[in-house]
């Protein structure tokens, strides 16, 4: 379970300043303190937004409920593994449809109860929508991958091997270019490349979580940060409402709900087959509680999704068909494999990784290798498949200590990407501890490499990856990195907390430029490094 609480660690470092409840180990705990039972939820980050409907919930129910937040793969597996079930009571994600695909994950599944539903949906700029001419008219996938072929908008979307409005988007996609009306086969899911590659063409903006995605929309179309404004998001319909709802963008979403149909998360509330019986009777009142008329009335008000019970509030108007899901597991891998390696916008990162002599020794410089060595192939486990280097992307080494190093660069190939990916983990293998730590001179650094191949070759997602344990000892500092920063091309920064790095610093670089902090502090490297692939 080490992997799970380290990936919820992640999603809590996210999250962290949402407010509400307690939080003690894996996550959020809402409900009265003195109560009989503790429901422990592996769950979707996204469900936070409920914490005060859970808080009025535990109280009436007389249940304490914690959430553990996890990724759809994660999440998958640690039920399909059993490993969910050694200290969780239930799970609930906005879908239980790939779960159910993987080889023993239903018999470990209880009761399912649906408390309520979103559908993953395009919002555009209203001008954008207007220029395109897809206001007040029926737009299909095919208008919409055909428009993104011819670059005539952008768009950001999730990492679908992270976060399940990603994965929906993926499968709704092929399913309705193919047009079948029934589930896609292996077949039909190699026909639709050439189309979705059309499609992904325009994506310029990734993320490994919903909510980062939205943040990253936020502050690039409000200026915030550095870097060209994004045209539109794939994301949960009630995402989208709730953008527009807080009055936050400059201007508002239009919500296009193709008509060729979308793919909806369902949000079912599960218990654990191997649960107590004082958790499944926990969870029956729970979700009886959930789906009382006035509990959702006040989710659809507070969230935005739409009530499971049928009745509560008025039907939406332009309620979208649903497209079938893959029948079949190898279907979805087939398409997250083609994603990755064939479809998405090949990406360029530069990793920035501190050799210097305080990373001496098995727990430090060894870590790194094998984190390296992990996203070359090494990591055996179904999201170790999505996350390690991909075919076509551009992957930069550059080790520093006193100043430095010489960077390596190396180009995954697409149809045989298995020797690059070695060259890769024998080059960090390779790496050897001692001087001192010239972070932000090899930062710099970095963001020249960047502009040179960005010259070379422009159509590519560009991101820096800094790994360092400690503080600036040698070069420029924090100082003159603010002011180098400012006058060059924005290129997001993910800074990887470890050892004994400066948090404040390492907070300012990736605001600076509109990258993110992970904390491998509380959780292994190697997650976090593969954590880290969502977001590049």
């Amino acid at each position: 379970m080490k992997r799970i609480a380290a990936a919820a660690t992640a999603v809590l470092a996210l999250v962290a300043g949402c407010g509400g409840g307690e939080t003690a180990g894996a996550g959020p705990i809402m409900g009265p303190s003195d109560a009989p039972v503790t429901l422990r939820v592996l769950a979707g980050s996204e469900l936070l937004d409920l914490e005060p409907v859970l808080t009025q919930a535990g109280e009436a129910t007389d249940v304490r409920i914690q959430l553990e937040p996890i990724g759809t793969l994660d999440g998958a597996e640690a039920v399909a593994s059993g490993a969910a079930e050694t200290d969780h009571d239930a799970i609930w994600f906005s879908s239980n449809r790939y779960l159910a695909l993987q080889p023993g994950a239903q018999a470990r599944l209880g009761t399912a109860i649906d408390i309520m539903s979103s559908p993953v949906v395009l919002g555009l700029r209203r001008p954008v929508a207007e220029r395109l001419g897809w206001v007040g008219r029926p737009v299909t996938w095919a208008e919409i991958a055909a428009a993104a072929g011819a670059r005539q908008f952008t768009y950001g979307m999730t990492d679908p091997s992270a976060s399940n409005s990603g994965f929906s988007a993926v499968v709704a996609v092929a399913t309705a270019l193919v047009g079948a009306g029934s589930a896609l086969t292996l077949e039909q899911a190699e026909s639709t490349v050439p189309a979705l590659r059309d499609f992904f063409a325009a994506q310029t903006l990734a993320a490994g979580s919903s909510g980062f995605l939205q943040e990253a929309f936020v502050r690039r179309a409000t200026g915030a940060d550095p870097g060209t404004p994004v045209d539109g998001l794939i994301n949960y319909e009630s995402v989208l409402q709730g953008m527009n709802a807080a009055g936050t963008l400059p201007e508002p979403l239009e919500l296009i709900r193709p008509a060729d149909g979308v793919v909806t998360g369902e949000y079912p509330f599960t218990v654990l087959a191997a649960a107590s019986p004082e958790a499944r009777d926990a969870h029956r009142r729970l979700a009886e509680y959930l789906r009382t008329p006035d509990v959702q009335r006040e989710i659809a008000e507070r969230t935005h999704r739409q009530p499971a019970v049928p009745g509560v509030v008025p039907t939406p108007s332009g309620t979208a068909v649903e497209l079938p899901f893959p029948a079949q597991a190898d279907v979805v891998e087939a398409l997250l494999t083609s994603y990755f390696d064939k479809l998405r916008r090949p990406s360029r990162t530069i990793y920035v990784l501190d050799t210097s002599g305080s990373m001496a020794g098995d727990e430090r410089i060894g870590a790194l290798q094998r984190s390296l060595a992990g996203l070359a192939g090494a990591d055996p486990s179904l999201t170790g498949q999505f996350r390690r280097f991909r075919g076509r992307e551009q992957v930069t080494l550059l080790p520093f200590n006193t100043t430095p190093e010489s960077p390596q660069t190396f180009t995954v190939a697409e149809e045989n990407p298995a020797p690059d990916r070695q060259r890769i983990a024998d080059a960090g293998a390779a790496l050897l501890p001692g001087g001192d730590t010239a972070i932000y001179d090899s930062l710099q650094a970095a963001f020249r490499i960047a502009e040179q191949q960005s010259a070379a070759d422009p159509d590519r997602f560009t991101s820096i990856v800094l790994m360092t344990d400690g503080e600036n000892t040698s070069g420029a500092d924090i100082a003159a990195f603010r002011a180098f920063v400012g006058s060059r091309p924005a290129v997001p920064v993910f800074c990887v907390l470890f050892g004994e790095s400066s948090v404040e610093e390492m907070e300012e670089v990736a605001r600076l430029t509109g990258g993110r902090t992970f904390d491998a502090r509380t959780a292994p490297l190697a997650e976090v490094f593969k954590e880290i692939r969502g977001y590049v």
